[in-house]
C-alpha cells in the first residue's frame, strides 16, 4: 500500500515555507511578528532566519530588527519564469529550426561543466542523429556547450579552467577535440564574438553541430540551440552556408520571444 505523501513531508522545511509566504503582504517582519503568525517559538523563528539569511532568501534591514525577501527569492522566481517561457517558446523553435534545415535540433543549456538537453526534435529521414533529450554531455566538445561556455562571466570560466582543465589539457572524446587549454580559451573568444559554434567531429567521430546563443530579456544567455547531422551531409563547408544562419536565425528568434531586445 502506497504511503501518503504527508508521510515524508519535513516540518522544518514546511516552515521555512510558510515564513517565506508571511511576506506576501508585508514588506518587512520581525521575529516577534513571525513568531506569533506562524505560532512558534522565537528561537525557532531565528533559526528559520539565518538559515534562510545564509541562502539569501531574506536580508535584515539595515538599522532594525526586521527582515525581508532577499535577491535569492527574486533570482528563483525569475528562474522559474524564465524556464517555464525557454520551454514553451523553444519547441516552436526546434520545429522551425527542424523543417528548416532538415537535421536534428537540441535546445540545451549548462548544468555544471555538462549540457543538459532540454528538448529536441527530428526530422523524417533514415540517415539522421538521435535526440538526446534528458542526456547530459561534456561542455567543451560540443557545439552547444561550446556556445554556453564563451558567454559564460570570467569567474565561471576560471572555475572552469580550474575544475576540467587539468595539466592543461582537456579530456579526448575524438582526435578532433581540442584539448589544449590556450587554444580553447582562445577558441571560446571566437565563438563570443562570432555568435555560434561548431563541432567537427570532436565529440564523436562523423557528428557535427552548429550551435548559437538564446538570450533573455535582459540579455543574459540562458540556452543555446542547435542543429546536427553526419558529418558526410555537414561537414564544414555545410554547417557555415547551410547550418549556421538557421540556427543564428533561429536563436535570435526565440531571444526575441523570451524578451530580448538588441540595442540598435
Amino acid at each position: 500500500m502506497k504511503r501518503p505523501r504527508s508521510e515524508y513531508v519535513i516540518q522544518t522545511v514546511t516552515n521555512a515555507m510558510r515564513l517565506l509566504e508571511q511576506f506576501q503582504t508585508c514588506e518587512e517582519l520581525g521575529v516577534t511578528e513571525l513568531s506569533k503568525r506562524l505560532d512558534l517559538h522565537k528561537n525557532n523563528v531565528f533559526r528559520l532566519l539565518a538559515t534562510l539569511e545564509e541562502s539569501g532568501y531574506v536580508e535584515q534591514c539595515r538599522g532594525s530588527d526586521l527582515y525581508r525577501l532577499g535577491t535569492g527569492c527574486l533570482e528563483l522566481g525569475q528562474s522559474f519564469t524564465r524556464h517555464r517561457s525557454l520551454a514553451r517558446h523553444g519547441r516552436a523553435a526546434l520545429a522551425a529550426l527542424c523543417e528548416a534545415t532538415g537535421e536534428s535540433a537540441h535546445l540545451g543549456m549548462l548544468s555544471g561543466h555538462e549540457v543538459i538537453h532540454l528538448d529536441g526534435e527530428q526530422p523524417d529521414r533514415l540517415v539522421l542523429t538521435s535526440l538526446r533529450v534528458g542526456k547530459r554531455l561534456a561542455a567543451h566538445c560540443t557545439a552547444l556547450g561550446k556556445t554556453l561556455l564563451a558567454h559564460e562571466s570570467a569567474e565561471a570560466i576560471e572555475r572552469f579552467d580550474r575544475e576540467v582543465i587539468s595539466d592543461k589539457e582537456l579530456p579526448e572524446r575524438t582526435p578532433a577535440t581540442i584539448t589544449d587549454r590556450e587554444k580553447f580559451l582562445d577558441h571560446l573568444r571566437t565563438v563570443a564574438s562570432q555568435g555560434y559554434a561548431l563541432d567537427l567531429e570532436e565529440f564523436e567521430d562523423g557528428l557535427c553541430c552548429a550551435s548559437a546563443p538564446v538570450r533573455d530579456a535582459a540579455g543574459t544567455v540562458v540556452a543555446a540551440l542547435s542543429v546536427s547531422g553526419p558529418a558526410h551531409r555537414l561537414d564544414e563547408r555545410s554547417l557555415l552556408h547551410a547550418a549556421v544562419p538557421h540556427v543564428v536565425e533561429a536563436a535570435a528568434q526565440l531571444s526575441r520571444d523570451l524578451g530580448y531586445a538588441p540595442r540598435p
